[in-house]
């Protein structure tokens, strides 16, 4: 016996060894997603370059990743002698501790039954889940920021900084994002929300009923769009990877790193992929339920079905990750940043504006043909506004002067792209001062 899942009481009921064996099962599912994401990764770039990867360990190389994973674990772990030891050893913890947690307010599934017990396939969920998610993010943050500075080296200092910048930038545009989803949901809660995409709606237009989409990401398409680029440049991920810039960092904030501490932050990384991913599966593609023809079959959406389906959506998402980083090049760290803070917050702000507008046209007891008459006149407005900031763009952009180019080879320079500081030096912590300090009290030469 199965039903789908949606009602908050059904949380908090289950048996301590059911709760421990979700626990489990996410677990085992976020490093296997991870080790197969690598594969998926490497195996798709390879396809569009005309290479083979990954294809000696294992069938079809599907134990690479497992591979490269023992090779890390059996690396000498080194400790920069100027490091922050106990920062640097809780930095990669923080972001792989913070990037799992998020992970456990996600739905697989509806309610099934486990031995006797009916249970949701979700760890929990409580009324603010998707903020659960938003904080963790958050938190991860400050892995990156502690691992830059910890490494007591300028390179991952300055990575550090970038990334830092980078996650709080696009993670406003993502959490505004979400607020048009909670604005036609009523929710914030993860099983709440796919209840809330099951099934079609329907709206009256010039006395016509139509069927609107179930789904948010077809329902809400500009809020899904920039939920998805959001994510990437979250995640660090090409071509959004600034922190990571190997022609001006080497590595980024992970550069001193080595054996499992690097294996740490890399399985964050992805492990944050996936999340993003199951995150905008919950929210803009329904959920675990299925998509349509399968959703005419009476047993898709129950039993354990619908775990297929969750997956299969994230696996598609991940490919558009991996796509981007096969297809685009690296944004310049400005652009970058202009993108995020001129283009996707005001985007987003624009956007929830016109959703509470028509919200509020929805349930003024308004008539049909005043609401669509407001509605059609507030999207042209919107596009012509549109229409004269991309010409005005154009014609500034005719008469733009090339950039002076400086004897030394730089281009721009205080009139261009902003430059770092060329002699930037790490602040050293309190426990590295007090080694110097004895270093120099201590007396080096020998005695004649």
């Amino acid at each position: 016996m199965t039903s789908a899942a949606g009602n908050l009481d059904e949380f908090g009921q289950d048996v301590w060894w059911l709760v421990l064996a979700k626990v489990v099962v996410i677990f085992a599912f976020l490093v296997v997603m991870t080790l197969f994401a690598i594969w998926y990764e490497r195996r798709v770039v390879a396809r569009m370059q005309v290479r083979p990867g990954p294809n000696r360990n294992g069938p079809f190389g599907l134990l690479q990743s497992l591979a490269d994973g023992l090779k890390l674990a059996f690396k000498e772990d080194i400790m920069p002698r100027l490091a922050d030891k106990v920062v640097f050893f809780f930095a990669p913890v923080i972001s792989t501790i913070t990037a799992f947690t998020a992970f456990s307010v996600i739905p697989f599934g509806p309610v099934v039954s486990v031995f006797g017990n009916h249970t949701p396939l979700q760890l929990t969920d409580i009324p603010v889940a998707v903020l659960l998610v938003l904080a963790c993010s958050s938190m991860g943050i400050y892995g990156v920021v502690l691992g830059g500075w910890a490494s007591g080296s300028t390179y991952p200092l300055l990575g550090g900084l970038r990334s830092s910048a980078q996650m709080i930038s696009y993670e406003v545009a993502m959490g505004l994002s979400i607020v048009s989803v909670f604005l036609v949901s009523g929710t914030m809660s993860t099983s709440q929300i796919v209840a809330a995409q099951a099934g079609n709606g329907t709206a009256e237009v010039f006395g016509m009923t139509w069927h609107l989409p179930a789904w948010y990401g077809i329902l809400l398409i500009p809020s899904f769009l920039i939920y998805f680029t959001s994510a990437v440049g979250e995640t660090n991920r090409a071509p959004f990877d600034l922190p990571e810039a190997e022609s001006e960092l080497v590595g980024g904030f992970h550069t001193e790193y080595s054996s499992l501490k690097f294996a740490l932050f890399f399985l964050a990384e992805y492990v944050n992929m996936v999340t993003v991913s199951g995150l905008c599966t919950t929210l803009f593609l329904g959920g675990w339920r299925a998509p349509w023809p399968l959703s005419l079959w009476d047993g898709a959406n129950h039993g354990w079905w619908p775990v297929l389906w969750f997956t299969i959506k994230v696996l598609l998402l991940l490919f558009v990750f991996v796509w981007l980083r096969g297809t685009l090049p690296r944004l310049r760290y400005d652009q970058f940043m202009r993108f995020g803070w001129k283009v996707l917050i005001p985007a987003n702000l624009v956007w929830i504006l016109a959703l509470s507008g028509i919200r509020v046209l929805q349930n003024g007891g308004i008539s049909t043909g005043a609401r669509t008459g407001v509605i059609i006149g507030i999207v042209v407005l919107v596009v012509l506004v549109l229409a004269l900031v991309a010409l005005q763009r154009s014609r500034r952009g005719a008469g733009v002067e090339l950039p002076p180019v400086h004897p030394d080879g730089r281009v721009g320079g205080a009139s261009g792209f902003p430059l770092p500081p060329m002699n930037l030096e790490v602040p050293p912590s309190p426990r590295a001062k007090r080694v110097i300090v004895e270093r120099e009290t201590v007396p080096t030469g020998k005695e004649s």
